[in-house]
C-alpha cells in the first residue's frame, strides 16, 4: 500500500488543492487525512468536499469537533476560537454532516491513524521523546500516523534500543524496518516548522518507506482570503512565516 497522508488542513483550500496535485504526481494507492479540515482557514466548504472525495480515509481534528459543537472551544486561542465560530456560522449544511459523521481515530491494515496521538486522539502533542514513548505504549500498531502539532517529526523504537526523534524535513525518508513508529506529516495548511510549504508524507508500507514532501503554494491568495473572510489577520501573517 502507497498512501499520501495529509492532516491539518484547515480551511486553506489554495494549500490543499496545491498538495493533491502534488499527491496526483506520485500516484499513490489512497490518501488518508488524519484531520482538521477545517479551522484557521477562510474555505472551509471547499477543504470538506475536497478531502471527502479524495480520501479513502478522514479522520476529525478538534478543530472539526468545534465546529460541529462536540467539543467546547475553552481551551483554543483566541484567534483559533473566533475561526471555530465564524466557520459554524458559514459552513454548508452538507459539509456539516460530513464533518458529523467524523472520527478521531482509525486503522488500515496494520496502521494507526490518529489526529493527535494514540493515548489522546483529540488534544495531546507530541512534541517530546517522553510523550512519544508513551504514544507508543498506548498504540495498538507497529506504525501511528499522528498530526495535530502542525510540525513534520518521526519517532522510531527499535525492539533493541532506545527511541530516536527528530524534526523531518523535505526529501528525508526513513527505512521503517521493524522498528515501532510515530509519524508526523505536517500541516497541509499551517505549517509551523519554519517552512510556509504544504506539508505531506509518502507512506509505502509494502517497501517499509516513509517519505516527507513539501509543496509551494498561493500564501498570498490564501492570506487574502482569511482578510477578505474578516478573520483574525494574523492566521494569515503567520501563514508566510510557517508559524
Amino acid at each position: 500500500m502507497r498512501a499520501a497522508i495529509i492532516s491539518d488542513i484547515h480551511g486553506n483550500r489554495h494549500a490543499l488543492e496545491a498538495v493533491l496535485a502534488d499527491v496526483d504526481r506520485q500516484a499513490p494507492d489512497e490518501i488518508w487525512c488524519l484531520g482538521d479540515l477545517v479551522g484557521y482557514g477562510a474555505d472551509p466548504d471547499a477543504c470538506v468536499q475536497l478531502a471527502r472525495e479524495r480520501s479513502a480515509i478522514c479522520l476529525a481534528g478538534n478543530h472539526d469537533l468545534a465546529v460541529t459543537r462536540s467539543l467546547a472551544i475553552d481551551e483554543f486561542s483566541p484567534g483559533a476560537a473566533a475561526a471555530v465560530e465564524w466557520t459554524q456560522e458559514t459552513i454548508g449544511a452538507d459539509e456539516l454532516g460530513f464533518l458529523e459523521g467524523l472520527r478521531p481515530a482509525d486503522r488500515r491494515e496494520e496502521v494507526g491513524l490518529y489526529h493527535a496521538s494514540p493515548r489522546d486522539p483529540i488534544w495531546e502533542y507530541v512534541l517530546s521523546d517522553l510523550l512519544a514513548e508513551m504514544a507508543l505504549d498506548a498504540a495498538k500498531e507497529p506504525i501511528a500516523l499522528i498530526g495535530h502539532s502542525h510540525v513534520a517529526l518521526a519517532f522510531g523504537r527499535p525492539p533493541d534500543g532506545p527511541l530516536v526523534g527528530e524534526r523531518r524535513y523535505p526529501g528525508d525518508e526513513v527505512d521503517l524496518g521493524d522498528a515501532e513508529w510515530l509519524l508526523n506529516p505536517g500541516s497541509v495548511g499551517q505549517p509551523r516548522d519554519g517552512d510556509p510549504r504544504a506539508a505531506w508524507l509518502l507512506l509505502d508500507t509494502q517497501r517499509g518507506r516513509a517519505g516527507w514532501r513539501r509543496t509551494e503554494y498561493d500564501v498570498d491568495g490564501a492570506e487574502a482570503a482569511i482578510r477578505e473572510a474578516g478573520l483574525p489577520a494574523s492566521l494569515g501573517q503567520r501563514l508566510h512565516l510557517g508559524q
